[in-house]
């Protein structure tokens, strides 16, 4: 590479992974604001504010596990350049902006996993593959839903039997206290997931470019500029994607809202410490639908819940499609 043409080349790649970090912010705002929103806890503008602190916040409390994996998990780092990362952004940005403007919550993470095959795939063939990291994640696309289901209709039957002799007003000022701390570890489990995919994308992009000294590390200047990128995007909202996941799949109040958030962060959390890239939107649809269910079959609109399920499967395939297409449109300059 000339390196005349390198460093603004590296800036202007390491922009591009931001702005995708603030679109990943504003795509998955609904996730941690829907229930007190559509609850009314708070309002459209103090939900977002909340969000995007407990976003910048997980800067202090999550680890950098999920960086590594997105970095040198999926693809071989050996074999990442410039254009593979160009590719990989553009088909998750494509992705998440189609799947906004349709109000779909589908998945930002694995929008940039599936970009990042595709463009990969495109660039040095499967064995560029890395199994171990790819199989973890796409195993937690179909998990991690189902975890987060069972732990929302599980909080929501225990806590109906343990709440059943007090009084309808106490129970739910109760519910409503601990429906906003459950709020905001979900907001610092968003924030902790998902702002280290694009650490992952630019340390691998240092590396790749020779910035890193031939090792493999995330700077603490990019794990702060993600973080602010992420809570900046959460900031500004994701409000078509709030009414599905408020009130879309079924109807929520505070008690529900605590079991879905509650469920959601947990299985967050959990992944953020195994390294997996996890889809929190995944995780906190399986949860609201849960809480649903725990009342009873029917509250669930699963025509709904059935079209989300669609755009979790074409996810990956539709971001690698067009990574790879643009992936190759590279290779022309």
């Amino acid at each position: 590479m000339d390196s005349s043409l390198a460093l603004p080349l590296l800036i202007g790649l390491v922009a591009l992974a931001l702005a995708f970090d603030f679109l990943n912010g504003l795509h998955d705002a609904a996730n941690a604001i829907a229930t007190v929103v559509s609850t009314r806890l708070l309002s459209p503008l103090a939900a977002v504010a909340f969000a995007s602190f407990g976003n910048f916040s997980a800067y202090w409390i999550v680890g950098l596990h999920v960086a590594e994996t997105v970095g040198k998990g999926i693809i071989d780092k050996d074999v990442i350049t410039p254009g593979v990362v160009f590719g990989a952004l553009i088909g998750a940005m494509f992705w998440n902006v189609v799947t906004w403007l349709k109000g779909i919550p589908s998945s930002s993470s694995h929008a940039l996993i599936g970009g990042l095959l595709g463009a990969g795939i495109m660039h040095g063939g499967f064995e560029a593959v890395q199994s171990a990291g790819t199989i973890k994640t796409v195993v937690a696309i179909f998990l991690s839903p189902m975890i987060g289901f069972g732990i929302a209709m599980f909080l929501m039957l225990m806590t109906s039997w343990g709440f059943k002799s007090v009084q309808p007003r106490k129970a739910n000022s109760t519910f409503k206290g601990l429906h906003l701390i459950s709020s905001a570890a979900y907001s610092i489990s968003h924030g902790g997931n998902d702002a280290q995919k694009t650490m992952g994308i630019i340390a691998v992009l240092l590396y790749s470019t020779g910035y890193l000294g031939g090792e493999f590390y995330v700077p603490e200047w990019v794990v702060l500029s993600c973080y602010l990128a992420i809570a900046l995007g959460t900031l500004s909202g994701g409000w078509r994607i709030i009414k599905t996941m408020g009130t879309g799949l079924t109807k929520l109040n505070h008690h529900s809202g605590f079991c879905a958030s509650t469920a959601g962060s947990c299985v967050v959390f959990g992944a953020s410490a195994m390294g997996i890239p996890i889809s929190t939107t995944h995780a906190i649809t399986g949860s609201v639908v849960g809480t649903g269910a725990a009342r009873r079959a029917s509250a669930v609109r699963w025509s709904t819940a059935s079209k989300v399920v669609v755009a979790w499967f074409i996810t990956i395939p539709a971001s690698a499609a067009v990574a790879a297409a643009f992936y190759l449109l590279t290779r022309l300059f």
